[in-house]
């Protein structure tokens, strides 16, 4: 069971009260976490990620045990800790200006 804390803007847009519950078949990475996020929850789909292009969108982040996962392959493994639930996956709106 892959844990997901997603932000509150798309916990309200999914109707969610706290962090998804994702069980995944195969290994866990981010693009299959984000796979099976969007066939649950549709209306999030191109939230997280484009929808041509299925990439991250530029002010969404990544992060799992004290580390940004944004830039790193989505087909790369999830640290142990995360795939084992133990750590969230932490999807994460970022924030720019000055």
């Amino acid at each position: 069971m892959i844990r997901v804390v997603l932000p509150a803007n798309l916990r309200a847009l999914a109707r969610l009260p706290g962090e998804v519950h994702i069980e995944l078949a195969g290994e866990a990475t981010a693009s299959a976490v984000l796979d099976a996020l969007e066939e649950r929850y549709p209306m999030l789909r191109g939230t997280i990620r484009d929808h041509g292009t299925r990439r991250r969108r530029p002010f969404v982040r990544f992060f799992a045990c004290e580390r940004d996962l944004s830039h790193d392959s989505p087909d790369a493994s999830l640290p142990d800790a995360v795939a084992t639930g133990a750590e969230p996956l932490l999807i994460i709106g970022a924030l720019s200006g000055g």
